[in-house]
């Protein structure tokens, strides 16, 4: 399985099921997918160890977790030697606001995705954490007013593309 059209209809249905419940049952999955438990369970254990799962987490609620204000972040870097790539990259690591971080090809370097409780802990992030690197020749920020749509299930469509 190392392709993914090497996926049959039966794999892309539990990768499908599993993305939307990550904590169901064995049993409960088996009759989704029209199959006993045993062959289900070796076909999610193939799944994970090809790789196609690369876990299983709890979706938190933002909103309930005074992480309420989103932001990203264009960030445009000095110099984009290597080096500086491999530092900043650790960097955006280990910053626990950071929730995204994407190299990007185009006007600037890095797209940020960010969490934090308001804008006072945004400035405090901008102030105290961001504009500490001095990797950073420039950053334009991008507040979220309202969500509309944040998926993290991956549509199964692009296999046979």
């Amino acid at each position: 399985m190392s392709k993914a059209k090497t996926l049959d209809r039966t794999d892309r249905l539990i990768l499908s099921v599993l993305q939307r419940d990550g904590r169901i049952s064995n049993v409960d999955l088996a009759k989704k997918v029209a199959l006993s438990p045993t062959p289900c369970l070796e076909r999610v254990r193939r799944l994970e160890k090809a790789g196609y799962i690369k876990g299983y987490v709890a979706l938190l609620d933002p909103n309930k977790l005074n992480a309420d204000t989103q932001a990203f972040i264009q960030v445009s870097l000095a110099n984009t030697s290597t080096r500086n790539l491999r530092e900043f990259n650790q960097r955006m690591r280990e910053l626990e606001e950071v929730v995204g971080c994407h190299m990007v090809a185009g006007g600037f370097d890095y797209l940020l995705q960010i969490r934090c409780a308001d804008m006072q802990d945004y400035q405090r992030f901008l102030g105290e954490k961001l504009a500490t690197i001095p990797l950073i020749a420039q950053t334009h920020t991008y507040v979220v007013i309202e969500e509309v749509k944040s998926e993290t299930a991956i549509s199964l469509d692009y296999i046979d593309r």
